[in-house]
């Protein structure tokens, strides 16, 4: 979810990055009150973003959000997948794409009595064997379905930026917004299931 841009020099950045406030904007009451300190930075596929990330636990046969986490974009996706894993689910199948395989995870979904349906990735001078890539495949018909709510989420208005500053605010506004594509889901759900 980006926001919108901010114009600080580098040693601002740099400031911000450590967690404290760089010197001049405490003078500056007005300035201080504009600028969002809680966002970050990243780099996806070439292109820069600025703003928050949107994690979330689907439910593959409805497409609605069960569960979900906020943070600033620099977080690593895999770092919140503890959190997202629900316990009251009926099913214990987690689908994710290959960013979330590391040993640590398939172990520790594994103890937990998780079954990994991460995505393999190749590596240089070692390609995913056809086996693999069908297999990687079959997973993508399911994760597919959740990407779709991050889709809706993104054609819906107001979703494509975060006009709030700070952490709170944004939890607030990607929470609500997270509902909100929830009941216009259930709408649809309703609507199947009469016709």
């Amino acid at each position: 979810m980006p926001v919108p841009t901010q114009r600080n020099s580098r040693d601002e950045n740099a400031e911000l990055q450590a967690g404290r406030t760089p010197a001049g904007w405490k003078q500056k009451p007005a300035k201080l009150r504009q600028k969002d300190r809680d966002a970050r930075w990243i780099k996806k596929h070439g292109r820069r973003f600025f703003g928050y990330k949107n994690h979330v636990n689907a439910d593959a046969k409805h497409k609605l959000i069960r569960l979900y986490a906020v943070t600033d974009a620099a977080v690593q996706d895999s770092q919140e997948l503890e959190g997202l894993l629900d316990t009251g689910n009926t099913c214990n199948d987690v689908f994710a794409d290959s960013a979330y395989r590391s040993a640590e995870i398939e172990a520790k979904l594994r103890v937990s009595g998780y079954k990994s349906r991460i995505h393999r990735r190749g590596r240089r001078n070692h390609p995913l064997s056809l086996a693999q890539v069908r297999v990687n495949h079959a997973k993508s018909r399911i994760r597919a379905r959740i990407e779709h709510v991050f889709g809706a989420q993104q054609n819906a208005p107001g979703g494509r930026i975060v006009r709030t500053i700070g952490m709170v605010r944004a939890r607030a506004k990607i929470g609500l917004q997270n509902l909100a594509y929830n009941i216009r889901r259930l709408v649809t759900l309703e609507r199947l299931a009469a016709a």
